[in-house]
């Protein structure tokens, strides 16, 4: 039997996270899908696939009778919204929360990477995520689901000192949402290089691409280990590179790993760590959405519904 879901939020990431929930899964159940403007063309298209709509945010799902059916609470609102909606359910302890915002308020989950025991254990990452545990899940940010996989591939080969992302995506694809959390989205997305990818330090930039026709989302992915074998890392990346795949199909390699090696002699420097030698790798990497709902050039949501799917299906399973 299904479980029902909420999804608060009814922008762009909510309704294509709805439509993904609705099209393809086969453990959830749309319950009930919730905003605050009830003009908006998500609660509107959500009320023509027939699921049930609240236009009063968290509060006026609360007072629901579907309320006492949801298992699993997602929120794709804002970092600040999320505080408030986290807050609401305190009394409710056994519903979970996946949060999609760059909140951060619970443990980092990237399934490639969580959901892979002897790396999770690895890199001290297990999740209690038992009925008995309040739980609220942070899907990091669309750059950090897309990157923070590679980062921890390397992680399984070599001790990686240094992880640095750059995110780019279609200016189009950012909504106002987005744009609001820009700030959150590179101090989380760094937070989580480190705490989820394994690397000393971590850092995130974004770049929001005004180019038209409107391109795919790209990401790069440079770290700086400890020397190995290049052929482990490179096995590695494409191992990881399959498993995002399982939950992100457009999720691909645009070239092959590169490597550098930086020598002893020559060391560079890195804030916060000090002077390092090594290999440095280097990984680029496409996502293409599915186009559920969103264009396929809005990869950066895609690979956030995704992946907020992926952990949802996980937290009633367990």
């Amino acid at each position: 039997m299904k479980k029902k879901v909420a999804i608060i939020g009814s922008g762009n990431i909510g309704t294509d996270l709805m439509i993904k929930i609705i099209r393809t899964s086969e453990v959830l159940e749309m319950g009930c899908f919730v905003g605050i403007d009830a003009a908006s063309d998500g609660l509107a298209r959500a009320q023509r696939m027939g699921v049930d709509i609240c236009a009063t945010g968290i509060d006026g799902l609360i007072k629901m009778p579907i309320w006492k059916e949801i298992e699993v609470v997602f929120d794709a609102t804002s970092a600040k919204a999320h505080l408030y909606n986290f807050g609401k359910m305190e009394a409710y302890p056994k519903k979970k929360m996946v949060d999609l915002t760059p909140a951060a308020v619970g443990p980092y989950f990237v399934p490639a990477v969580n959901g892979d025991s002897s790396l999770s254990e690895k890199l001290g990452l297990t999740v209690d995520l038992s009925e008995d545990n309040r739980v609220n899940v942070n899907m990091v940010t669309c750059g950090g689901q897309a990157t923070i996989p590679i980062v921890a591939a390397v992680s399984r080969v070599a001790k990686v000192h240094y992880g640095e992302i750059v995110a780019s995506i279609a200016s189009k694809s950012a909504g106002p949402g987005t744009r609001a959390n820009i700030d959150e989205f590179t101090e989380t997305t760094s937070e989580a290089i480190e705490k989820v990818g394994g690397a000393t330090k971590g850092k995130a930039i974004i770049i929001l691409n005004p180019a038209e026709p409107p391109l795919v989302m790209r990401d790069t992915v440079f770290t700086l280990s400890d020397q190995a074998d290049k052929e482990e890392i490179r096995k590695s990346v494409h191992n990881m590179v399959a498993e995002v795949q399982k939950y992100v199909p457009g999720y691909t390699l645009h070239q092959e790993v590169q490597f550098d090696n930086i020598p002893e002699s020559e060391p560079v420097f890195i804030e916060g760590v000090g002077y390092k030698s090594g290999l440095k790798t280097t990984v680029l990497l496409q996502v293409i959405g599915a186009g559920h709902y969103l264009p396929e050039y809005a990869g950066n949501l895609d690979i956030m519904t995704s992946a907020a799917m992926a952990v949802g299906e996980k937290l009633v399973k367990v």
